[in-house]
Order: structure tokens, then sequence, then C-alpha cells
């Protein structure tokens, strides 16, 4: 099928990764990113398991390595800034891994690496879809009219090019958080250490350098599900520093942060549970078909993963039904697993007290000393290799 004509609908992580290994196996593909440019804000993100095999595969390992965010490790700390614990690099715990990246600049490498051979088109997207026996037609907001072989929706959690093709959206698991992002003045109290400090009223704070010398912030806390919905942005940052102010640490340094942001980003944390991925033609891959949320740390691993399966399964098979059917029957098992968390995950690590928070600081206290450290490498240093988590198949094989 490598001649058929592929669109793929959004170009942060999974679209370009998709893209590469399409154009890779000989289709004419096209990305369509409704942002006038790259999307390039955003936190850490680890590149481990099958995104960093896909990524030196695809020869940009060491690009990823020399974009990384300076960051050392993680100290958890109280509000009054006392260290509880700290975590190194690598550290299983720990927030830091061996390849850690800002999510803008993963998008900007993957980019710089397809655009010879992929055709971007920004500041478009699609409002209609239907589908004939050879063909998905596609009617974009700039008023064009093209026929593709395949649709690919690469969007994030709520995607719209989902609902255009499968008439409904896929349901949505409320995790009983929601989440702010934005980039902060670095101050004398950062350093190459990424800070975690949970406040009462469950609350958590996390400050993480960056490699553009500014420093990362972001803010957790429980709330009902449709505590904030349907508010402009100004009423999100008014929201969020009314449930902040007064918390203790550095929360008027992150309030000063919000009040002038431009990249800030609220919003619910919330898996998805799509019963299908795939429509006749069209397929969802990414976030639109999986959101595992930043709390499973699986994001880049299932994005990537899910890219390069997609595309060697069209590559491989004889038709697109069998094509979809088995890039689901590939990722589906792992895309559950990594959506499962552990009991009392994450209502445990957001305690709404004094107290809570006392006993929490307590156990991780615990469990960064010494004594268990060294019990935890005694326990796994024997251990072979970890097994893959998913495997990648050589589709050129």
């Amino acid at each position: 099928m490598k001649d058929k004509k592929i669109l793929i609908s959004g170009a942060s992580i999974a679209g370009p990764t998709l893209a590469y290994w399409l154009s890779h196996y000989g289709f004419n593909v096209i990305v369509i990113e409704k942002a006038q440019e790259l999307r390039l804000g955003g936190q850490n993100i680890d590149v481990k398991g099958p995104a960093r095999e896909i990524a030196k595969m695809m020869g940009i390992e060491e690009k990823i390595s020399a974009a990384n965010t300076t960051e050392i490790g993680t100290r958890f700390v109280n509000t009054a800034n006392e260290t509880v614990a700290e975590f190194p690099k690598g550290e299983s715990i720990g927030l830091t891994q061996d390849l850690e990246i800002l999510r803008g600049d993963l998008v900007k490498i993957l980019y710089e690496h397809t655009k010879e051979n992929v055709e971007y088109r920004f500041g478009d997207h699609i409002i209609g879809v239907c589908q004939t026996d050879i063909a998905v037609k596609i009617r974009f907001a700039s008023g064009k009219e093209e026929s593709f072989d395949i649709l690919i929706s690469a969007e994030g959690i709520g995607s719209k090019t989902m609902e255009l093709a499968f008439g409904s959206q896929p349901k949505f698991k409320y995790l009983g958080l929601y989440t702010t992002y934005l980039t902060i003045s670095r101050e004398p109290t950062d350093s190459k250490w990424a800070r975690w400090c949970n406040a009462p009223s469950g609350i958590v704070y996390l400050i993480r350098p960056d490699n553009y010398g500014e420093t990362r912030a972001s803010v957790t806390f429980l709330a009902k599900e449709n505590e904030y919905k349907g508010l402009s942005k100004e009423e999100q940052k008014a929201a969020v520093i009314q449930r902040i102010k007064g918390t203790g640490w550095e929360s008027d340094r992150i309030i000063e942060g919000i009040n002038r942001s431009k990249d800030f980003y609220f919003e619910r944390v919330s898996q998805v549970k799509a019963s299908r991925w795939s429509n006749g033609r069209v397929v969802i891959t990414g976030d639109a078909a999986w959101c595992a949320t930043p709390i499973a740390g699986k994001g880049t691993d299932l994005a990537m993963a899910g890219a390069y399966i997609l595309a060697g399964e069209l590559f491989k098979a004889d038709d697109i039904e069998q094509a979809f059917r088995s890039y689901e029957d590939r990722m589906r098992p792992y895309v559950e697993k990594s959506q499962q968390l552990p009991p009392g995950i994450p209502w445990m690590v957001y305690p709404t007290t004094k107290f809570g928070v006392f006993v929490l600081n307590k156990l991780v206290r615990m469990v960064g000393s010494k004594p268990v450290k060294w019990l935890i490498e005694k326990l796994s240093g024997d251990k072979k290799e970890p097994k893959k988590e998913i495997v990648l198949p050589n589709y050129r094989s």
C-alpha cells in the first residue's frame, strides 16, 4: 500500500513520528496543523523505553541528548523549602530520566528531521469528513477540499477530527485532578534539581530547570470534574490563583508568574478510553486514542510506539482494514497496562491536611534514605535487563 496518499492531523509528537515512518516506507504524507506554526510550549518529558528505541532507529537520539533540560534529579521539599529526600537522575522514584527534554524541543527535532520528505500545512484544520469505498474526502477550514486514501488523527485529547469521523467522542476517565503548566523566571532558589512540594488542601507544586535559563512550573490539585469547565483563559488564571493563594512555599512567585504568563495551560487530568481506534479509512493514534495522563509517565513512549507500529502495519498489510486491526491488536494491551495506576494513586499523593502532608513527607524521607536505596539496589542489582514493555517489530524484514 506504499503508494497511498495519507493525511495526518496534528504536528506534536505522534504526528511527525508517524510521518517519518510512513515517508520512510514510501507513502505520500501530508501533515496538517491548526496552529500557525509549531506548538513549542510544554514541560519536561522523558524519552525512554520504546520511545528511545524508536528515536535511535530514526537517528535522533544524539540530538535529543544534546537538548537535555540540564536537570540532574528530583528533590522533594517541604513548604519551608527544606529537602525531604533527593533522587538523582535515573533513580526509579525520581522524575528525571536519562533523556529528559522539553516537549517543544522534541517537537522541533521531529519536524526538522521530517520536513524535507513530508509536506506540512500550518494554520488550517479539518471541518468535514466524508468516506467512500475508495477515498476519504476532507473539507478544510480554509475552504479547500481534497481526497486522501487514509486519514489519521494524531491530535490531542478531545480530537475534533475523531468526532467528525466517528460521530462521537470516546469515554474519558477523570482522575480527580486539574493541572496547570507555565514558564516562570529563574530565581536564586532554583538549581539543576527539580523540586516537588506538597501543600495542604491537595496541591502539588513542581518546579524544574530548563535549558533556556528559565524555570518550568506546574501546579496540580484535587478538584471536582466540572469545577472549572467553560472558563476563559483569564478566568482560568484567576481560578488557579484563588485555589493556591496563601498555601505557602513559592505560591506567591507562581501567582506572579501566572499573571504574566504567555504559555499558561490549564486542564482536567483525564484518561481517554476509546472502544475503537478506527472507522473505515480513518484511524486515531496518540492522546486522541489513549491519553494516559502525565501521572502514568508514558505519554512519549505511547505516542512514538503507536506511530511506529501504525506506520509499519500500513506498510506490511495488504489492505487498510487489516493494517488497522493489527495496529490495535499490538498497541491496546500496552495502552491498557500503561493506564493502570497503583492503588490509591493519585489521591494518596495529594493529602488535604497538614498532618497528611507530614505523613507523606515522612514516607518519602524513608524511601529516599541510604539504607532503603541500598536495599532496593541490592534486590534489583542481580536482575537481568528489564523485559521490554512492548516489542517493536522490524517491518523491513
